[in-house]
């Protein structure tokens, strides 16, 4: 009976600690139709994902007039600049923003992780009036607080807050940001950020080309910097036949826009620009708190840097290149290696593309993993405030699936099943 009632608390700890308390921006605003508008172009921008991938979040929602009179006049790259604002990294409801200390503070929003936001333009002033009122505006000195608290819209305590302001909050200089154009310098941006024999490989292949004309309607490049070219491990690439090499350089790119806050939530394989009939050529993604990692099934390779994030073209400095399956076979096993006349299957042949008619592609062996790295971060800060007791409409259903339960909620299913089991033991 004994060993029955323990695994009967143990079952019933595990089930409270997976209760899953993440949010779905997108699914909270489709029970309000005044924010249709607003829940629209926050799938638009990809910043619906960024929301639902962060454990604490702010979102200050704006009712369908006061968007349309926004975005009627801007590109979608300024309007997702503009939401950004309204997303603040910290957990903010009725009973907090009154009860502000100094009755004013600086909250940090989603656009200052952008790195497009210099001094304090990725802040929001947030100050309590008094008299009930509550005002919001640009942290840059000078700025005024244009828009006011209206009302509380969901709650889902040191998770989720969506509360209503009455106007856009703008900050200098964010609604004339230039707007990206189809003929953006993809092979500048590249150099710059330390990329040159990446630029001169899809130079000269031709794969340039291909994402040019891709960037018009959405373009992800994962672009290896110079120094994962002279990795321990890295193919020699001078023995791939043309299409092999054109396959591979295409491997690096996405035919969507797809920033990295839709990458954590990601759960599929991804296709990428050399997807076709003849190999799948997919990436699955890994996301360890903030970082975010590519798994090609031959070895992994992390998200370095951000070069440019501006609708409908995302790219990013990765630091393994990206070895597809379809072209180096499976990861080798860490167990030694048979010889090849006991074991042919040991070194299984790359896939061959289809080569160019004057010649056959080059045969060669499938390379070593490059050494995999294992990226962690630490959690994310915990909100300065706890939940309130204005929070009664805080019981939506959390049907998120795959979202890890709080850190808090593991700690305690970890501390409980040790004192059980040593209570057990004794």
């Amino acid at each position: 009976m004994g060993a029955l009632r323990l695994i009967f608390l143990i079952v019933s700890l595990l089930a409270a600690g997976s209760v899953v308390t993440a949010h779905n921006i997108t699914a909270i605003l489709s029970e309000f139709p005044e924010y249709s508008e607003f829940n629209s172009y926050l799938s638009q921008t990809k910043l619906a994902d960024e929301i639902n991938s962060r454990e604490t979040i702010t979102v200050l929602v704006l009712n369908n007039g006061a968007v349309s009179a926004l975005v009627g006049k801007h590109p979608l790259s300024v309007i997702k600049g503009v939401l950004s604002l309204h997303i603040l990294l910290d957990y903010y409801d009725n009973k907090k923003l009154h009860a502000i200390s100094d009755g004013t503070t600086l909250s940090t929003t989603l656009y200052q992780t952008t790195g497009n936001a210099p001094g304090n333009v990725g802040f929001v002033n947030i100050t309590d009036l008094k008299g009930g009122k509550v005002g919001f505006g640009s942290a840059v000195p000078g700025s005024k607080l244009d828009s006011s608290y209206t009302k509380s819209v969901k709650q889902i305590p040191y998770n989720i807050s969506v509360l209503e302001i009455n106007e856009p909050i703008i900050a200098p200089g964010i609604l004339t940001a230039p707007a990206p154009s189809a003929d953006v310098n993809i092979t500048g941006l590249l150099e710059k950020a330390g990329c040159k024999t990446f630029v001169k490989l899809i130079t000269d292949t031709g794969v340039l080309k291909v994402f040019q004309s891709a960037a018009a309607k959405g373009l992800t490049v994962f672009a290896p910097s110079d120094e994962a070219f002279k990795a321990a491990g890295v193919p020699d690439l001078s023995k791939l036949s043309n299409a092999e090499l054109v396959a591979l350089l295409q491997y690096h790119a996405l035919a969507s826009y797809t920033p990295k806050g839709s990458l954590k939530t990601t759960k599929d394989p991804l296709s990428t620009i050399a997807t076709n009939g003849a190999g799948k050529y997919e990436l699955a993604v890994e996301t360890a708190g903030d970082s975010v990692t590519l798994d090609s099934g031959v070895a992994t390779s992390r998200l370095a840097s951000t070069v440019l994030d501006s609708t409908p073209l995302c790219i990013f400095t990765v630091d393994n290149l990206l070895l597809p399956t379809e072209l180096f076979g499976k990861s080798p096993s860490p167990a030694p290696s048979l010889s090849p006349e006991t074991s042919p299957a040991s070194s299984p042949a790359p896939a061959a593309l289809s080569p160019e008619p004057a010649a056959a592609p080059s045969p060669f062996l499938s390379p070593p993993a490059p050494p995999t790295s294992s990226p962690t971060t630490g959690p994310a800060p915990a909100p300065s405030d706890g939940p309130t007791a204005d929070s009664e409409n805080s019981n939506a259903s959390n049907d998120v699936d795959g979202v890890k339960p709080p850190a808090f909620m593991l700690a305690l299913v970890t501390t409980s099943l040790s004192v059980m089991m040593a209570y057990v033991l004794c």
